[in-house]
């Protein structure tokens, strides 16, 4: 067949030599580049200055409960899934001043904090993460309540995504319709080959950018390779979660039984909260300095899973773990709908992975279900 058609058409094709361009044109342009790197034992998002900090060669084993990273067998940049880290750490940050007040003689003065959003240029944000960050510019942005902190760093934030070419055993974004292929919500979105990207425009501000870089016209031969490489992602992803009725399940089934077997292994660490790329629950502190002549209105990252979250009228509302978990699953999946008109779930799979007890959500729905696998040991 002669040319390119459909979606693959107007893809272009930047050869890795010429990467480490596109990096210096973001930091030219005043963004700082956040990436995938690896540290600690995990490939996490920080401040990427050079293609020397990207993972390169370097993958992620995930199972429940379980996270491990090993060396490819290759030097792909971006072999890996997803980590523990996830886009919210830098769109809704933790712990963030969101008013100060101050004595001036006998009074106090207030004011709301000023600081100037930063200009943050993702790179490496997986389909998934598109969906997430989507997830929660409904839930900060919508309507009459919007998050000026929210705002100005997401307005300001440039996106250039990667597709997925492998699947952790955690994953099930399919299910949720969310991936593994970026199909729309970024500028720029990359399918590495073993020496360059296939590169995809989604705005403007991505084609303008991409013009600065020295790119090719994709050939056949590659868009056919990057087509291979991301069918391989889909092939991968075995775990599935049934959303058929969800809703309805979850909420016509607050007394099932399944509550108080998953309670009696939840930790109530709040890790599944933590690594979710959409959860937003937060606590406001007041902190003043040690002369009191100055306060801070602090806000910081929560979870449903602390006890002393739904604290009110002298009383804890959810008391114990298995009402606390019910709470998370029961809105992640249910009334989040209700509130926003869609699951606040996207199928990352980072809950299931980041749980040390391996609780995995989507199990917990097939047991509910009626049709829970039996566990190996059962009788």
């Amino acid at each position: 067949m002669n040319g390119h058609s459909g979606a693959d058409a107007g893809q272009r094709f930047l050869h890795k030599d010429r990467f480490p361009c596109l990096l210096e044109q973001l930091e030219a342009m005043g963004y700082s580049v956040i990436g995938p790197t690896l540290d600690q034992h995990a490939i996490v998002y920080d401040r990427i200055r050079s293609v020397d900090d990207l993972p390169r060669g370097w993958t992620d084993e995930q199972q429940p409960g379980s996270y491990r990273v090993r060396r490819r067998t290759d030097d792909a940049w971006f072999g890996y899934v997803v980590g523990p880290h996830s886009w919210k750490g830098y769109l809704f940050p933790t712990p963030v001043v969101i008013a100060r007040a101050a004595r001036e003689g006998g009074d106090w003065e207030f004011k709301e904090a000023d600081d100037a959003p930063p200009k943050f240029a993702f790179l490496g944000v997986r389909a998934c993460e598109i969906a997430a960050i989507r997830v929660q510019d409904r839930v900060f942005l919508a309507e009459s309540y919007v998050d000026p902190i929210y705002e100005g760093r997401r307005t300001r934030a440039l996106i250039v995504a990667v597709n997925c070419e492998q699947a952790a055993s955690t994953c099930f974004c399919p299910s949720m319709g969310t991936g593994p292929r970026c199909t729309s919500g970024f500028d720029l979105a990359l399918t590495e080959l073993s020496d360059g990207f296939v590169v995809e425009v989604g705005t403007a501000e991505g084609a303008a950018l991409l013009a600065t870089l020295d790119s090719s016209e994709a050939s056949i031969s590659q868009l056919r390779a990057a087509q291979a490489a991301r069918r391989s992602a889909s092939e991968q992803i075995e775990r599935s979660l049934d959303t058929r009725g969800l809703r309805d399940l979850l909420m016509d089934n607050l007394e099932h039984p399944r509550w108080d077997e998953t309670a009696s292994r939840c930790l109530s660490c709040a890790n599944c909260t933590m690594v979710c790329p959409t959860c937003f629950c937060g606590s406001v502190e007041e902190v003043s300095d040690l002369a009191g002549g100055r306060v801070e209105r602090r806000r910081r990252w929560d979870s449903c899973f602390n006890i002393d979250f739904s604290y009110m009228n002298g009383g804890h509302v959810r008391d114990s773990i298995r009402s606390r978990y019910r709470q998370w699953l029961t809105h992640k999946l249910a009334s989040w709908n209700d509130q926003f008109g869609t699951s606040g779930c996207v199928g990352c799979g980072r809950c299931i992975t980041w749980c040390p007890s391996g609780i995995d959500l989507t199990e917990e729905v097939l047991a509910i279900r009626g049709d829970a696998p039996v566990s190996e040991g059962s009788s």
